[in-house]
């Protein structure tokens, strides 16, 4: 049995007919909303070929902040992932435009309130954009690794 074997390739970059990849998502601002926006999330960047980490946990401590900080009753929040060129767009949309999240140093005996210093940490990038009120938007990027080449033995 003759078989040829086939050189392995890159994993694809994101393409969606020619345009730019994206995917967006309507959520209840509950906790059951924020864990479904990160198992969404990483369901989408798999589906992409790209790494689920860290951009993951991003979206978790964005959701989660969506959730518990810039919830209304009644009111949605939306993530939207969108990749342009070799960066990872992460936007987190919510009705609470009145309360702008702050980057700071938590009580040491407190339970909550790094979620901002992870997001911080991990991103390449992030801030908030105040939209149409009463939305607010607070998005985070990460610069996307190269692909690289699969080296073939039998070319060396």
């Amino acid at each position: 049995m003759n078989q040829k074997i086939a050189e392995t390739e890159p994993p694809p970059q994101p393409q969606l007919d020619g345009g730019i990849p994206n995917f967006t998502v309507l959520l209840s601002s509950t906790p059951r909303g924020a864990r479904l926006a990160r198992l969404l999330a990483a369901d989408q960047l798999r589906s992409w070929g790209l790494p689920t980490d860290p951009a993951t946990l991003i979206v978790a401590e964005l959701a989660a902040n969506a959730a518990t900080h810039g919830r209304l009753p009644g009111r949605s929040f939306r993530v939207t992932l969108y990749v342009v060129g070799p960066t990872l767009r992460i936007e987190v949309t919510d009705t609470r435009g009145d309360r702008l999240p702050r980057l700071q140093e938590p009580d040491a005996r407190a339970e909550s309130g790094r979620g901002l210093l992870l997001v911080d940490a991990l991103a390449d990038r992030w801030d908030v954009s105040e939209g149409r009120f009463p939305r607010k938007t607070v998005w985070a990027e990460l610069c996307l690794p190269a692909p690289q080449k699969c080296r073939d033995p039998r070319r060396e």
